[in-house]
């Protein structure tokens, strides 16, 4: 039997350069045809004549840019070059914000050869390249600078190493010299400032204040954990202990050591001990310009010394995570061209405020824009899948099986293409224990825990899981135990009012109320806690009050009624937890909720 031979590929070894327009998006928001239009007579005007003088070929055309590839390095270089001055003097009398501006990235790679596409490592990294050139720049590989350096008019810009998204190792980048008065030094600052690594961060050791240098062991320690746990963060890049420990008891300029180590923020802090308390005290500072973003202070009775460096370290990387997160959502607003990470920061910015329907419509439409332009993106999913238990569990829709039906299908996604997300877990475990598979939701939830010993949230959802289950004496340890992780979590609000709701089951109303009214306190905007606490009101005779809480309760949710609470509500069969329920919907008649 005579075997077909394997089809041979093409390969070859060739200079490609990858463009674009900088705020592309943004030109066509503003003037679509305009810009079409500017964007058609600048390629034909500078950008084709100079590919065909230097020997080169347009592969394809991308809408907002194109990819070409050339037989030497040197000639790429001297193609960009022509075209980008080109460009600059035809659009010199143009305002900034409508001006069309190439980026440009250069590499040498042996790529496939198809008729009308090349593919491979090499032209990943030409087009990452181009994302970190500054509007009107050029920024070439360490293997394109090899072929052209001495032999090309222009002086370069080492950027040093960069680290470029989807590429697995740092690619060493330099780019053509500014000869505007801005100079190299502030083109080598605004693209590294633009290329470090989102959550990226360096722990600088802890200042020992106590004047015993006994206590440094404890300092470090800390440090290290906390180094640690942060690593765990999703898409946190961290720079490793060791690293960090050779800036102890120095004078760090902040913005200088941001550009040699390649991150964004920089965590610094002070532990003292005296007598039997101890204090500690952190600020997060933006490492790109040096502002302070977050300060915290933490004073404490000395316990076991490793106790506490565990409840310091914890506590530490929750309030980090959600600062961080809301650091780059700020970011990511200021982004003309806003890729699919800035647009998950800036979805989860708007569920952290709160479950509204405005805030979470807000934060669906950021995570499905985020999916469109990278479908597999893991945080995207599992945000979208947030959102659907969010409306789900909030009763911000008649339909909540369904939301939860959502959620499962896209954190099962996620974990087949992830299993150790641990977020996707919780998202799984949070659609199973409202579809009445509680017990399984909390086999997720303790799964979590041992991915991320700290999720404040895998504790929640375990306490709120014993009510469901007709347990509501043991909610309040469980929460105690996410708050003390995560006393400021952008989530305490549900934690305390879900304590307030099994009290309610437990008949001891008078400490439902004063749960209730302290997750109000903590964050207004949960509508549910408002028509909990009337119903509470209501049934100790406090009517006054509880049709204010109700009304509080419409207007954030105004389509909330007791036929929808108890419709949507059923995630238990457990007696306790039914006829807890049906106390809750006695004290919102009384209070007037809607019959619906």
């Amino acid at each position: 039997m005579v075997q077909d031979r394997p089809v041979r590929v093409e390969r070859r070894l060739t200079a490609i350069l990858a463009a674009d327009v900088a705020g592309y998006s943004r030109l066509m928001h503003h003037d679509e045809e305009g810009t079409h239009v500017k964007l058609s007579a600048l390629m034909m005007d500078a950008v084709h004549p100079a590919i065909a003088e230097h020997g080169g070929r347009i592969v394809k055309n991308t809408g907002d840019g194109f990819l070409a590839e050339f037989p030497s390095a040197v000639e790429a270089v001297r193609t960009a070059m022509e075209f980008q001055t080109r460009i600059k003097e035809l659009t010199a009398g143009e305002a900034e914000d409508s001006r069309v501006a190439f980026r440009v990235g250069i590499n040498i790679g042996d790529v496939i050869v198809e008729p009308h596409d090349i593919f491979g490592d090499g032209v990943n990294i030409a087009a990452r390249l181009e994302s970190i050139a500054e509007p009107g720049g050029i920024c070439i590989s360490s293997a394109a600078y090899d072929h052209v350096r001495g032999k090309v008019a222009v002086e370069f810009t080492d950027l040093g190493e960069q680290s470029l998204k989807n590429i697995d190792r740092p690619v060493r980048a330099y780019a053509v010299a500014d000869r505007t008065e801005k100079g190299a030094e502030a083109v080598r600052a605004g693209l590294a400032a633009s290329s470090r690594p989102r959550l990226s961060i360096v722990v600088l050791p802890f200042a020992n204040l106590s004047g015993d240098p006994e206590q440094d062991y404890f300092v470090d320690g800390v440090t290290e954990s906390l180094t640690t746990d942060l690593s765990r963060i999703n898409g946190a890049f961290v720079i490793a202990h060791s690293t960090a420990f050779t800036f102890k008891d120095k004078a760090v300029d902040v913005t200088k050591l941001g550009r040699e180590l390649n991150v964004r923020y920089v965590l610094e802090g002070s532990m003292q001990r005296g007598g039997n308390r101890l204090r500690v005290n952190v600020q997060l500072i933006d490492a790109e310009i040096g502002n302070h973003l977050w300060a915290e202070r933490f004073d404490k009775p000395v316990a076991d010394l490793f106790d506490m460096q565990d409840e310091i370290v914890s506590r530490l990387a929750n309030s980090l995570n959600a600062e961080l997160a809301a650091a780059e959502a700020r970011r990511a607003e200021r982004a003309a061209d806003p890729d699919a990470m800035d647009l998950v920061f800036q979805g989860r910015a708007w569920w952290n405020r709160g479950w509204t329907a405005e805030y979470i419509a807000r934060a669906r439409g950021f995570f499905e824009r985020a999916m469109a332009l990278d479908p597999e993106n893991i945080e995207a999913m599992v945000g979208l899948a947030s959102v659907e238990e969010a409306e789900g569990a909030a009763l911000l829709t008649d339909d909540a099986s369904a939301r939860f039906a959502a959620a499962e299908a896209i954190s099962t996604k996620v974990l087949s293409l992830a299993p150790r997300c641990a977020e996707a877990h919780l998202a799984l475990g949070v659609a199973l224990m409202f579809t009445k598979r509680v017990v399984q939701g909390v086999a997720e939830f303790e799964h979590v825990l041992t991915l991320d010993r700290n999720s404040a949230l895998a504790h929640s959802f375990i306490g709120y899981a014993k009510y469901l289950l007709g347990c509501g004496a043991e909610i309040e340890a469980h929460i105690n135990e996410a708050l003390r992780l995560s006393p400021l979590d952008t989530h305490v609000h549900r934690w305390i009012a879900w304590v307030g709701v099994a009290k309610v089951a437990l008949n001891a109303d008078t400490e439902a109320v004063a749960w209730l009214r302290r997750g109000i306190e903590a964050n207004p905007n949960y509508s549910l806690a408002h028509f909990h606490l009337a119903a509470v009101l209501a049934r100790l005779g406090e009517i006054g009050e509880a049709q204010a809480a109700v009304q509080a309760g419409l207007a954030l949710n105004p389509m909330f009624t007791i036929r929808r609470f108890r419709a949507s509500n059923a995630w238990s069969d457990n007696p306790a937890y039914l006829a807890g329920r049906e106390r809750q919907c006695e004290g919102m008649r009384k209070a007037g909720v809607p019959e619906g």
